[in-house]
């Protein structure tokens, strides 16, 4: 495991809980009749990422609408890296993608705060194993690796989620947003800016990479 890699490991709990939901409990919302119910998103590349890549995700729900199944092919990405990726949903956020009107700094880039107002806080960790709740937005040692820039990720069984949200994601408010990325062209997770979620971290391991909204298609 890189340097970054444990160092994100071993931050996540410091990072602002303003960009992170509460953890997450059984879904007490839910619908049977989501059941069998599908809802895709296209990933395109954050604008300003450097990313040159597309994928797309789908999630099944079970006979209570519930999420029991999660997939998630990407490439373009930086390769051999971890990368987090996460669905967002805000009551209060557009539930979208995020443009460079969202750069409030004027930089050309977009980092995790910045695009928040657009996707809003994670709710749900798109993690290998373990827990998939806010709290494991940083666990990057059980998030995919980027094989030559590609990653194919599947995971079935209860994704528990905060109450409301298995629901919010079924009615297209959920966006999937993977980060990420490389704006040096180093081949790794470096360069002067540090990441706004901590400091002792790079930009390039937390800045989003690509994004999609899921929705009926």
């Amino acid at each position: 495991m890189s340097k970054t890699a444990r160092a994100l490991v071993l931050v996540a709990p410091l990072v602002g809980l303003t960009l992170f939901a509460p953890p997450a409990g059984a879904d007490s919302h839910n619908d049977p009749s989501r059941h069998g119910h599908e809802v895709l998103a296209h990933l395109e590349p954050i604008p300003g990422s450097g990313v040159h890549g597309s994928g797309h995700a789908e999630v099944e729900f079970d006979e209570k609408g519930r999420i029991d199944e999660f997939e998630v092919a990407a490439h373009g990405l930086l390769a051999d890296q971890p990368h987090a990726a996460h669905v967002h949903f805000g009551e209060t956020a557009r539930n979208e993608c995020p443009t460079l009107m969202d750069d409030t700094s004027g930089d050309g880039r977009l980092t995790t705060t910045e695009g928040a107002p657009a996707y809003g806080p994670v709710m749900l960790s798109l993690t290998t194993e373990g827990d998939t709740s806010p709290e494991s937005v940083l666990a990057i040692d059980r998030y995919d690796t980027a094989t030559e820039g590609t990653i194919n990720y599947e995971r079935d069984g209860l994704f528990e989620t905060a109450d409301g949200v298995a629901e919010a994601i079924a009615d297209g408010k959920g966006v999937v947003v993977i980060h990420g990325v490389d704006y040096n062209g180093s081949g790794a997770y470096d360069g002067e800016a540090m990441s706004d979620l901590n400091p002792a971290l790079p930009a390039e391991a937390t800045d989003p990479a690509m994004c999609g909204v899921l929705e009926d298609h």
